[in-house]
C-alpha cells in the first residue's frame, strides 16, 4: 500500500520545477501575400483568444476543446522552432496556418513567430521568426 501510494503521489502533487526555465509564450501570426508577394492586410495573430466565455462553454472546453489542443500543439512547435530550426516544426505550423486560409483571397502567406514582454506598464513585442513565402495550396 505504502508503495503504491508512492507511485502515486507525483500524480497529485505537482512538481514545481517541471520546467527547466520560464520564458516567454511565443505567439504565431501570419501576413497573406498576393502573387507579387504584396501583403494582403497586416500581420494579424493565428487564433487569438477570446475575450471571454459565456460559463457553459467553459463547461464544455473541460471536456471538449480539440481546437485548443491543436492550438497548444502548435505552440510547441513554435518553441521548438526557436530553440532549434527544424523543417519539422515549419512544415506543422505551415500546414495548420495553410489549412485556414483560402486561396483566392491571397495565395500566399508568411508566419512569424513573436515573443511578447512586459516593460513597466508596456508590452514590447519582438519578433523571433519569419517563414518564407508558403503557398497556401501546396500545404
Amino acid at each position: 500500500m505504502l508503495q503504491s501510494l508512492k507511485l502515486l503521489a507525483p500524480a497529485l502533487i505537482p512538481s514545481w520545477r517541471f520546467f527547466d526555465t520560464i520564458t516567454a509564450s511565443p505567439r504565431i501570426e501570419v501576413l497573406r501575400l498576393s502573387a507579387a508577394e504584396e501583403p494582403v492586410g497586416a500581420w494579424r495573430e493565428f487564433r487569438p483568444r477570446p475575450h471571454s466565455l459565456p460559463c457553459r462553454e467553459i463547461l464544455r472546453r473541460l471536456v471538449w476543446n480539440p481546437r485548443w489542443n491543436e492550438t497548444l500543439f502548435l505552440t510547441s512547435c513554435a518553441e521548438r522552432l526557436l530553440e532549434r530550426e527544424t523543417a519539422h516544426s515549419v512544415a506543422e505550423i505551415a500546414t495548420r496556418i495553410a489549412a485556414s486560409l483560402t486561396p483566392h483571397d491571397a495565395p500566399f502567406f508568411r508566419f512569424r513567430l513573436v515573443l511578447i514582454s512586459r516593460d513597466g506598464d508596456a508590452l514590447q513585442k519582438e519578433v523571433a521568426y519569419v517563414s518564407p513565402r508558403r503557398d497556401v495550396i501546396s500545404q
